[in-house]
């Protein structure tokens, strides 16, 4: 896939995909009005805001690395190579740790704890869909090199440092 439409096409799932799970659901559940369930809300209102902008940081760079590799990241459209830059390097599901704790921390802006349910579901489907597909499909398509990977970068909790992983041509 030349790099162009790959740029298009994630552009355009990432619209499509985290833009209904970050902003058209939140939005059906809160209507985007803020509450203070407790006095001094503000504070809790802050970590909102950094959670919401420490989970776009891997999200979106998960995504530029996708459409760098050539590829989209949905499963139609695997790329043809392993993509394991940017956040993949900390943790194998950037994009999915990225989409819950951006909910998380939209939890805490809003005041709205009913997302909270929104952020177990999405939990719930995305370590479904890694565990019975992607990982199958992922292991299928790359073998030991996603072997390797799986050994290395954990799935779910990021590692403090990045992996790098060995060049099998000159070993370094």
């Amino acid at each position: 896939m030349r790099r162009s439409h790959a740029a298009m096409g994630t552009a355009l799932f990432f619209v499509v995909g985290p833009g209904t799970v970050l902003g058209l659901v939140p939005w059906w559940i809160t209507g985007w009005e803020f509450r203070e369930p407790l006095p001094n809300w503000w504070a809790a209102q802050t970590v909102g805001v950094l959670l919401i902008i420490a989970g776009l940081a891997p999200l979106v760079g998960a995504f530029i690395e996708f459409a760098k590799a050539r590829g989209v990241p949905v499963p139609v459209t695997p790329t043809q190579h392993l993509v394991v830059d940017g956040f993949n390097r900390y943790v194998r599901n950037p994009m999915y740790v990225g989409l819950s704790t951006v909910v998380l921390g939209e939890t805490l802006l809003f005041g709205r704890f009913e997302l909270l349910w929104w952020v177990a579901f999405i939990v719930v489907i995305t370590m479904t869909f890694v565990r019975f597909y992607e990982e199958p499909a992922l292991k299928r398509l790359f073998g030991a090199e996603y072997e390797e990977y799986l050994r290395n970068v954990p799935g779910w909790i990021p590692r403090l440092r990045p992996w790098r992983p060995v060049d099998r041509v000159s070993g370094h």
